[in-house]
């Protein structure tokens, strides 16, 4: 088991060098500055960009305190970058998770956490809102949740239609706040985007 991600990691290396190959003349993949880039890249998508597959949301979720109330939670601001999984393109912006709690709350730092097991994945960021909510409700036992998400989408801003003061709004509503305004409209107001 030791050497299965040393084994991974070279792989993943190795198919980085023959995708620069196949895209960039060889004199300029000789450059110094160029010298090592696969195994830099691999490592930071390794580390950086793809390191969602390694946590657990159950686990993260998992260090609950119990709390009478049942009043709203959220965070609003956190920063995050995920990878669109059609053109491995990056995008990023900020997220505003709430929750209603059913009896249970967690820590605001595991709320950051939460976005980034998902958020390092290969993701759409539809998708992303849906299981940052879902989450919620499922392995914390919230009420309701909702997951806001603003971003620039690379794939947008940089490839295709070039549009680079473009941001994407994705937003996904669990639980009690799925059919109700008025929570959908608290937590809009949190993230900054209501009345």
């Amino acid at each position: 088991m030791a050497g299965k991600p040393r084994r991974a990691a070279g792989a993943a290396e190795a198919a980085v060098d023959r995708f620069l190959r196949a895209l960039v003349p060889a004199d300029e993949l000789a450059r110094a500055d160029v010298e090592g880039t696969p195994r830099r890249v691999a490592e930071a998508f390794r580390a950086d960009l793809l390191d969602g597959y390694r946590m657990d949301p159950a686990e993260i979720l998992g260090e609950a305190m119990d709390v009478p109330g049942r009043d709203l939670v959220g965070l609003a601001g956190i920063d995050f970058h995920s990878v669109c999984p059609h053109h491995l393109l990056p995008y990023r912006g900020r997220a505003c998770v709430a929750y209603v709690p059913g009896g249970r709350v967690v820590g605001f730092g595991e709320l950051a956490r939460l976005v980034d097991c998902f958020a390092h994945r290969l993701v759409i960021q539809e998708v992303l809102a849906r299981q940052v909510a879902d989450a919620l409700v499922t392995h914390l036992g919230a009420r309701g949740a909702a997951c806001i998400l603003d971003a620039e989408q690379m794939c947008l801003t940089v490839r295709g239609e070039r549009r680079r003061e473009a941001r994407a709004h994705t937003q996904a509503f669990a639980g009690v706040m799925r059919r109700s305004a008025a929570w959908q409209g608290r937590v809009l107001r949190i993230a900054g985007k209501g009345k």
